[in-house]
């Protein structure tokens, strides 16, 4: 049996989607990067609620780029196949052995997982990794980790291509080395460069982190380079979360307009930091408007 909603859960729904107005004119037209890592994907549910945002942004006017990670799929694959991995600095070393693996697993099994749920959803997702169209040719990022890439050179016309037809991409970051080699790229790296690529206005990095936190443990809202660079020399942002910011400041210094590390375990978040006056997590960019 059915019950109606109560009137001011509808009013409640009604203002909220009003005072989204100022922000969905706001992001018309603009290219917003998300990077879906792979803990945020967690379970079915959650991705069809990712798959949903994305969907809306799209039918809103945003051009949405997927970028994804699978660091977690990859080793449950390895696993099973008995490969063991070898870490330096926190990166994997990836043989020729390993690439294999990588590859099948990200642009293979996690890209179509994604894929399939933003149709399901409504939209028109297209999967791809970097090697397609020569989206992402890359340079050996250190010899000692093996087949694992910077990018180096982005073409970006099969983006723009498929935006055009209101499509979706969803890139798996693999790259294509200049003699023929598939690399593997880190995911935040990736999407940085992409976002970069595309002079993108949001980079959204979806981690399993509520944001950058001070030494409280309290997340900052707001973060410009310079204060990034005095939390890192004072140890209060460390760890994992040093790479995320480095990713932000590369972006940043390419010609994205802002970026924003996040939780991509909450729900909606995406849709709470875009259409939303708190947004969510931490916004990185240049400079905070009083100082514009």
């Amino acid at each position: 049996m059915k019950t109606q909603p109560q009137t001011g859960d509808w009013i409640a729904t009604a203002r909220t989607l009003s005072n989204a107005l100022p922000y969905l004119q706001r992001y018309e037209n603009a290219t917003v990067v998300i990077k879906l890592g792979g803990h945020a994907m967690g379970s079915d549910e959650a991705m069809e609620s990712f798959a949903r945002d994305v969907v809306l942004l799209s039918q809103v006017g945003v051009n949405p780029v997927i970028v994804h990670g699978g660091g977690p799929m990859i080793n449950e694959m390895l696993g099973k196949l008995g490969v063991t991995s070898e870490f330096v600095n926190g990166k994997r070393v990836t043989d020729a052995e390993t690439i294999k693996v990588v590859e099948m697993v990200l642009a293979g099994v996690v890209n179509k997982r994604i894929v399939q749920a933003i149709n399901r959803q409504g939209g028109m997702a297209v999967g791809l990794s970097g090697k397609d169209a020569n989206l992402i040719t890359c340079d050996p990022a250190d010899p000692v980790l093996g087949f694992v890439g910077e990018p180096a050179e982005l073409n970006t016309k099969v983006l723009t291509t498929l935006f055009a037809q209101n499509m979706i991409p969803v890139i798996a970051p693999l790259g294509a080395g200049r003699e023929g080699e598939t690399f593997n790229i880190n995911g935040d790296t990736a999407a940085g460069a992409v976002a970069a690529a595309l002079n993108a206005d949001r980079l959204l990095l979806l981690t399993d982190v509520s944001g950058v936190k001070d030494g409280s443990g309290t997340v900052i809202t707001e973060l410009t380079p310079e204060e990034i660079g005095k939390l890192t020399r004072d140890g209060v942002i460390a760890g994992g979360m040093i790479p995320k910011t480095e990713t932000a400041l590369d972006a940043i210094a390419g010609g994205v307009r802002a970026v924003v590390i996040l939780d991509g375990r909450a729900p909606n978040a995406v849709l709470l930091e875009l259409f939303t006056e708190h947004g969510a997590g931490t916004l990185i960019r240049p400079v905070r408007p009083a100082q514009a």
